[in-house]
């Protein structure tokens, strides 16, 4: 299985104009960047200067159509059904 690595580099406010960056690393290797913005979000996979842009609204839309169900740590309650509509 590959071991991923993620880096962060963070403003220090509210996300306006500048981005939240992270780095993705891959078996040691750099496997993309993910730019967090108060509009969308924006995957640039390594080796590749054009980014692919989404969305909060379709960020949502496809993480509840696509994505595994997975509870909550701390010993919390493990059903999220009730968050997801």
């Amino acid at each position: 299985m590959a071991k991923h690595t993620v880096s962060v580099d963070i403003p220090p406010s509210e996300l306006h104009r500048a981005d939240a960056v992270f780095t993705v690393m891959r078996d040691g290797k750099k496997y993309g960047t993910l730019h967090v913005s108060h509009a969308s979000l924006v995957w640039i996979p390594s080796h590749n200067s054009i980014g692919l842009k989404m969305t909060w609204e379709k960020f949502d839309e496809f993480f509840r159509t696509h994505a595994t169900r997975y509870g909550r740590r701390s010993g919390e309650r493990n059903d999220i059904s009730h968050r997801c509509s």
